[in-house]
């Protein structure tokens, strides 16, 4: 992959998983990786339980979340609904960034961008439903942010938020697979939930008692953005067990385009809030992005 290179550009890439398998890991080396070849990266942290990416990509703070920003959630007075029960696209999420104050973003010197969209934790007894997070992860759509813009969203871990429509936001998606039956599974279930949703199967709305409710959910689903789905393997200690992930991921029809393998530097890193350098991990996450460009050209 070279720097004038551009397939990248313009995206939205979802990155999915179990939790533990190293979603937010592969998301920052990522990000890092794609701004040394020339893209404005924008990194989404739409995971609403999960705390320290700022640190990770080398923010000493993270910014205001873009929940305040868009009123707050329904569950505590605000502007922002849950997608399962309200379909409506949340207004003003087509948004320029020099419409968004400054505290709402962290930014770099070579352009990295981090926005939180919110986090449950601090929200008290029954306003903890992350439904109107996932709102926002689906239709945020921030612009000029630079010539090759790229977007990168932390996603929280499992399939709620997949289920809820949240992917049919994004361009392409990533799951990571960490050496675990249940990661593997889910790498299938999300594999399954693409194949469906690229079929033309729509979301239940048996609880909308609305028509025109149910009608913009069918929409959402028929108009959805989802043209590819990769797999990375992650935190593989040896070849045996490299071998050993790939063969069942094969057996579900899985071919992954990367493996990372362990390094003991990137665990230590998040225990002690420091910035993600991953010597080894960033020569395997290259690898994987020029396996991906590849298998890009080939379906074009």
């Amino acid at each position: 992959m070279t720097k004038d290179n551009e397939i990248f550009a313009d995206k939205r890439i979802g990155i999915l998983g179990k939790g533990g398998s190293g979603k937010s890991t592969v998301t920052v080396l990522l990000a890092k990786a794609l701004r040394n070849y020339g893209y404005q990266v924008c990194v989404l942290d739409a995971d609403s339980t999960n705390t320290g990416i700022h640190q990770a990509l080398g923010f000493k703070k993270p910014p205001s979340p873009l929940m305040d920003y868009f009123g707050g959630a329904v569950f505590s007075g605000g502007a922002v609904s849950c997608p399962v029960d309200d379909p409506t696209h949340l207004p003003g999420a087509e948004i320029s960034l020099k419409e968004i104050p400054t505290k709402y973003y962290s930014q770099d010197q070579n352009d990295l961008f981090l926005f939180v969209l919110g986090k449950i934790g601090d929200k008290g007894p029954g306003a903890g439903c992350d439904g109107p997070i996932s709102k926002i992860t689906r239709d945020l759509r921030i612009h000029e942010i630079g010539s090759k813009p790229v977007t990168l969203i932390d996603i929280k871990a499992g399939l709620e938020d997949s289920a809820r429509g949240v992917i049919t936001g994004m361009d392409w998606l990533i799951t990571v697979v960490d050496p675990n039956t249940a990661a593997i599974q889910i790498a299938a279930d999300i594999k399954n939930l693409v194949y469906q949703i690229q079929a033309g199967k729509l979301p239940a709305t048996e609880h909308l008692e609305s028509p025109e409710l149910v009608e913009k959910a069918k929409k959402i689903f028929r108009e959805s953005r989802i043209e590819k789905s990769f797999v990375i393997m992650n935190r593989i200690k040896n070849k045996k067990i490299e071998n050993y992930v790939k063969e069942k991921l094969n057996e579900k029809g899985i071919s992954p385009i990367g493996v990372i393998h362990e390094d003991n530097s990137i665990p230590l890193s998040w225990i002690e809030g420091n910035f993600l350098e991953g010597i080894k991990a960033k020569k395997d996450i290259i690898q994987a992005i020029k396996r991906l460009e590849e298998v890009v050209k080939e379906q074009q």
